[in-house]
């Protein structure tokens, strides 16, 4: 569907009552009435409509350009709610319920029937998360729907952290846009599957896997996390995503073979964008460089879309970026960055 114009709505999110509002009352109205809302979560932006609504559902894969068969995640403002739309849930998924949400936790169940068929893409399950913002609270309770919502940005695009990203990608494919300001984790939610007898990690995200082995004990890590499969149980697991208009090379290397790749590329008449943190200012000899502000896991998190987003066709031909230590947070980064760049790691090593 094209809107001649999308609206956009700002919201303060320190608002007391803020379901109340006006913005929030006219944008819960929208999907009410099946048609996309775009709003901030803690993670990234999400591109929300009634998943109970077959249609509305529809309309988020063909704004997106997404296949069809990429379940999605639903969020809801309460934790009783998920009692709605399931068989059964475990102790251990009750757990970490009590213990991560509202949060950057998805949690896949067996659902019981009452959900639009294409927000689970025909499985037996369904994945359910809490968002911790007051803007997406308050935007689901003004609505009484359970939003469908998987990040708010063209599919393979990288995924949106400030209402500007969205509006780049989706101004005049979606009803409106909340815009509640920059998102704090920067990266999409962690999803655990608890479906089944032992709690597997199908995405890694804001929660880490040590975090959650501290509530529940040993969970495994599935196997398909770096590869594709041909009937993913989370989104995230198929399909090129993240990825920026130019090519992406991840590094692994000392300081003399990051330049030398740079170099290669800039000596074949390219011109060559880095993502770096503030140590390699000025060392690396790139026609532009996009300096990371921060020096934590968490702080490049949330940089990490905006980096990607940074880079423009007109302006680069090949963008590199050095590995990062995969701990903790660090796994969830590299797990994107390897997406982003489709697999393109040049290893001093191999």
């Amino acid at each position: 569907m094209a809107y001649q114009h999308t609206v956009h709505w700002v919201v303060d999110k320190h608002v007391d009552n803020l379901w109340k509002s006006p913005e929030i009352k006219e944008a819960a109205a929208k999907i009410a009435a099946g048609e996309l809302v775009a709003f901030p979560t803690e993670t990234v932006y999400g591109l929300g409509a009634s998943a109970r609504f077959d249609e509305a559902v529809k309309a988020i894969f063909q704004a997106k350009g997404r296949p069809a068969d990429n379940p999605l995640i639903v969020h809801i403002a309460k934790t009783e709610d998920v009692n709605n739309y399931t068989n059964f849930v475990p102790d251990k998924a009750w757990k970490l319920i009590h213990s991560f949400w509202p949060g950057p936790l998805t949690i896949i169940l067996r659902h019981n029937s009452t959900l639009s068929t294409s927000v689970t893409a025909g499985l037996d399950t369904v994945a359910l998360r809490m968002p911790d913002h007051p803007v997406a609270l308050a935007l689901i309770a003004a609505s009484g729907e359970p939003l469908a919502a998987p990040s708010a940005n063209r599919s393979g695009r990288p995924s949106p952290t400030t209402a500007a990203h969205v509006a780049e990608d989706l101004d005049g494919r979606i009803a409106g846009i909340l815009n509640g300001g920059a998102t704090g984790v920067g990266l999409e939610s962690t999803v655990i599957d608890c479906s089944a007898e032992e709690p597997v990690i199908l995405r890694p995200g804001g929660v880490t896997r040590r975090q959650i082995e501290e509530i529940i004990g040993p969970v495994a890590l599935d196997e398909a996390l770096t590869e594709e499969t041909t009937a993913p149980r989370s989104p995230g697991m198929k399909y090129q995503h993240y990825a920026p208009e130019a090519p992406l090379t991840l590094v692994d290397g000392d300081d003399s073979f990051f330049h030398m790749c740079i170099t290669e590329h800039r000596k074949a008449g390219e011109r060559v964008g880095v993502i770096i943190q503030a140590a390699d200012v000025g060392l690396t000899k790139a026609d532009v460089e996009y300096v990371l502000p921060g020096k934590t896991e968490e702080e490049i998190a949330r940089e990490l879309y905006g980096a990607l987003r940074t880079f423009k066709k007109t302006e680069v031909d090949h963008i590199f970026m050095r590995v990062l230590p995969a701990e903790n947070i660090g796994f969830a980064i590299m797990n994107r960055l390897v997406k982003a760049a489709g697999g393109r790691i040049r290893s001093q090593h191999s």
